[in-house]
C-alpha cells in the first residue's frame, strides 16, 4: 500500500513537501520537506543532526492571527518565555511588539539581551521567585508582578521597600476551574501548586492595600496548559470578572486583568494546516475570554505559548539503525529524550514525517528511540512510518514549544543545534553544544 501525499503532515507554512521538478521521462522524484523554501535534507547537511528547525513566518502569522482576535480590547500579547527562550525569537517577538511573561530571573536576561526596553512589557509569574530575582526585577523596572502567596507578598513589599522602589502587582487567583488536560500542566485546581484561593484573594487584596512599596493593579488568572476547549476559559475569566467588579467597588484601582496563557495546539498527524482554520480557533477564544471582560475598562494581558511557536518548529533526526526483536521493529535515531523529553515526560504524541518521501514505499509499524541508556527514550511508539532505511532522515513535528526549552545534557549528549529559517534564508541561532561547553564549568 502506497502513501498519498501527507498533507496532514504537513504544517504549513512552515513545513510542506515539495515535488522536484524529474528529469527522467515517467519517473517521479521524492518529495523533500522543506521548512518554508528550504530543504531540511540541506539543513541537517550542514548543520548535522539532532537538528532543531524553526519557521519565523509561520511564528509571525500565528502571532498576528492572535493579536487581530484581540483587537477590540486594549491588550498586549506576553509572550510565554519558556515555551522557546531562544534569542533571536524572543529578538523578532520584541521587534513584532510582544511583551514578555516569564518565571524566573534567567528569563528576565534573556528578554533583556534581545531587547534592552522590553522590560516595561514583562510580566514576572511563578510560585518561587528569589529575593535576588524580584531585586533583579525591580531594578529592570518591569511591568507586573504576578504574586503567588501571601509570604511572597510580604518578601516583595520588604525587598520594594529596601530599595525604596514600588513593586506594582496583580494577584494570582485560583479559580477553581479544571481543564481537560494533563494532570502535570493543570493548574488551576486547589490541590495545584499555583495562585491564591479565590475565598482568600479579597482579604490579601485588603492587606496589600497598605503595605509600603506594593501597588495593586491586577487581577491575574493561569488554568493550565494544552487545554483546546475555550469554555474553560470563559468561566476562570467570569469568575475572575466577579472578583474585578468587587475589588472596584472597595476602591481598588484594577487597570490590568492577566488572562494567563494556555490555548493548546493539535499534535495529531493530521491536524488542518489551514490558516483560516487557526484564526476561527483563535476567534472562539478570544470570545470566550473577552465576553465576561466587556465594560471593565481594563487592559488585557495574554500569555501565548506553545500556539504561537509549537507547530512552528520540527527536530530533525537521522535513522542510526534498524532493529528487529521478536518481531517488533525499532528506529533507533541520534535524537533522544534529552532533546526532547516531552514523549517521555507525558507521553506526548508528536507526528513523525520521512524528510524525503517516495510514493511507492510501503508503510511499516515501529517505534522511534533514541541512543540514551533509558527504556524510557523514545518518540513514539507503534507508528505507522513509511519504510525508513538507516541513514534516512525524519522530522519529529510540532516540536517548536518546550521541546529545546526542556532540553538537557543526559548521558553527556551535547543539545542540538537551532536554525531559523525564513523564506530562503537560514541563519543558524544556536550553535551546537560540544563537550568543551559541557564540562568548562568543571574541576
Amino acid at each position: 500500500m502506497s502513501p498519498r501525499k501527507p498533507l496532514g503532515l504537513e504544517r504549513s507554512p512552515a513545513f510542506t513537501y515539495h515535488q522536484p521538478t524529474s528529469r527522467i521521462p515517467f519517473r517521479k522524484p521524492p518529495r523533500v520537506l522543506r521548512a518554508e523554501e528550504v530543504s531540511l535534507a540541506a539543513l541537517a547537511e550542514q548543520y548535522g543532526t539532532p537538528l532543531y528547525v524553526y519557521s519565523a513566518t509561520a511564528i509571525q502569522q500565528r502571532l498576528a492571527t492572535f493579536d487581530a482576535a484581540f483587537s477590540t480590547i486594549p491588550h498586549t500579547v506576553c509572550y510565554a518565555v519558556k515555551a522557546n527562550s531562544n534569542l533571536s525569537l524572543l529578538r523578532m517577538m520584541a521587534k513584532l511588539g510582544c511583551g514578555f511573561d516569564i518565571v524566573s530571573g534567567g528569563e528576565l536576561e534573556r528578554v533583556l539581551r534581545a531587547h534592552k526596553k522590553a522590560a516595561k512589557k514583562v510580566v514576572f509569574s511563578g510560585v518561587g521567585k528569589t529575593v535576588e530575582e524580584m531585586k533583579f526585577a525591580l531594578d529592570s523596572g518591569i511591568l507586573l508582578f504576578n504574586v503567588e502567596s501571601e509570604s511572597e507578598l510580604w518578601a516583595l513589599a520588604t525587598c520594594a521597600a529596601r530599595m525604596k522602589k514600588t513593586a506594582r502587582i496583580a494577584l494570582r487567583v485560583n479559580p477553581e476551574v479544571a481543564a481537560e488536560t494533563h494532570p502535570y500542566i493543570s493548574t488551576g485546581m486547589r490541590e495545584h501548586k499555583f495562585g491564591i484561593p479565590m475565598s482568600d484573594a479579597r482579604v490579601l487584596y485588603s492587606r496589600a492595600a497598605g503595605i509600603k512599596g506594593i501597588e495593586i493593579a491586577g487581577v491575574s488568572v493561569h488554568i493550565g496548559s494544552q487545554i483546546t476547549d475555550p469554555e474553560p476559559f470563559r468561566l476562570a475569566m467570569s469568575r475572575v470578572t466577579d472578583l474585578v467588579n468587587y475589588l472596584q467597588a472597595e476602591g481598588h484601582t484594577i487597570r490590568f486583568v492577566d488572562a494567563g496563557g494556555g490555548l493548546g495546539i493539535s499534535y495529531e498527524d493530521t491536524p488542518s494546516s489551514d490558516p483560516t482554520e487557526f484564526a476561527k480557533y483563535v476567534q472562539s477564544y478570544a470570545e470566550r475570554v473577552l465576553q465576561p471582560l466587556r465594560g471593565l475598562g481594563v487592559h488585557l494581558l495574554l500569555e501565548p505559548g506553545r500556539v504561537l511557536v509549537g507547530p512552528a518548529g520540527a527536530l530533525v533526526t537521522r535513522v542510526l539503525y534498524r532493529k528487529q526483536h521478536d518481531g517488533k521493529l525499532f528506529l533507533i535515531v541520534d535524537a533522544a529524550m534529552n532533546d526532547l523529553i516531552r514523549p517521555a515526560l507525558y507521553k506526548a504524541h508528536h507526528a513523525i514525517t520521512p524528510v524525503t518521501l517516495a510514493d511507492d514505499v510501503p508503510s511499516e509499524v515501529a517505534d522511534v528511540v533514541g541512543p540514551v541508556c533509558e527504556t524510557g527514550d523514545f518518540l513514539a511508539r507503534d507508528r505507522s512510518l513509511p519504510k525508513c532505511e538507516e541513514a534516512s532522515l525524519l522530522a519529529i513535528l510540532d516540536a517548536g514549544a518546550y521541546g529545546m526549552a526542556q532540553s538537557g545534557n543526559y548521558n553527556t549528549r551535547p543539545r542540538p543545534a537551532e536554525v531559523m529559517v525564513e523564506g530562503k534564508k537560514a541563519k543558524l541561532v544556536r550553535k551546537r553544544e560540544t563537550m568543551d561547553d559541557l564540562m568548562g564549568l568543571e574541576e
